[in-house]
């Protein structure tokens, strides 16, 4: 029985220790994540940029990984576990791509996501490493082969029909904060001469109508647009019970509220701009190399 209980737990410890020695997988940082010095930061602006124009154009995700080691894990292993937590590409798409370089094993692998199968095949993807990376490697020229390796790759991926890339979000485009104070002076005036000329309520509507023109000329989207011809709408109304019609300081508050309503909205989805995975999905496609 002790013979039996010896055994069971070396074979336990076999399994346990080497997953608590596994080499941690790096944070994502940017597309390219240098843990070795190797790339000038010139370099990696460069790359960094390429990658960035590929996603905007088609939607597809590639990044660069490059690491002193895996410290013995296999590198199909180890880029695996690397793909399954940055979750490169879009979700449901699953058109990412990661090349990763363990520099003193002299390893390299370019892990595909399922998405990317088609256009990235294993066959492709060693003659990508064997013709284009390793041989600038072994010339000690790793910028000069992650650089021709990425954009053999980008090529390859041009030419698979994927889903476009999403649409910019509305908050891409030119905010209240960014627009000339001028446009809410000539809301208000506007606003004035057709409650004086149409009457408060027709006025009133008219007014609201105006505003929704203007934040639709001026954020180039309707539903904030409506959102502003509302709001002015309830604004000269309220003016109307609450000063009669009068100008002066009725007119300047509801300026005011307008203005800071609108800037918080603009400003509270502002997006971080850091680079992050789509939730894309790695099967164990694409190929591995040496030099």
């Amino acid at each position: 029985m002790q013979a039996v209980r010896t055994i069971l737990v070396a074979l336990l410890l076999g399994w346990v220790l080497p997953a608590f020695a596994l080499v941690a997988v790096p944070q994502l940082t940017g597309r390219v994540v240098d843990q070795t010095g190797t790339l000038s930061s010139g370099d990696i602006a460069r790359l960094t940029q390429t990658l960035a124009d590929l996603q905007a154009r088609k939607g597809s995700q590639i990044a660069v990984l490059i690491v002193p080691t895996t410290d013995g894990e296999p590198i199909e292993q180890f880029s695996l576990r690397v793909a399954e937590a940055w979750k490169i590409g879009r979700k449901k798409i699953d058109d990412g791509a990661l090349l990763v370089v363990a520099k003193n094993d002299r390893h390299l692998r370019i892990e595909v996501g399922y998405g990317l199968e088609g256009a990235l095949t294993d066959v492709t993807t060693r003659r990508i490493i064997d013709e284009v990376i390793t041989p600038k490697f072994k010339s000690g020229d790793f910028a000069g082969g992650i650089s021709a390796g990425v954009d053999k790759m980008i090529a390859l991926v041009n030419g698979e029909k994927l889903p476009g890339p999403a649409p910019a979000h509305w908050d891409d485009r030119p905010s209240l904060d960014n627009v000339n104070p001028f446009w809410f002076f000539l809301a208000v005036v506007v606003g004035g001469i057709l409650r004086s000329t149409l009457g408060r309520l027709l006025g009133s509507v008219s007014a609201g109508g105006f505003a929704t023109a203007l934040a639709w000329f001026l954020l180039g989207d309707l539903g904030v647009a409506l959102a502003a011809g509302v709001l002015a709408f309830m604004i000269f109304v309220f003016i109307d019970f609450t000063s009669s019609g009068r100008g002066g300081s009725g007119w300047s508050s509801g300026s005011s509220s307008s203005s800071s309503d609108w800037s918080s909205s603009s400003s509270s989805s502002s997006d971080s701009g850091s680079f992050s995975g789509g939730g894309g999905s790695f099967g164990g496609g694409g190929a591995s190399g040496s030099w």
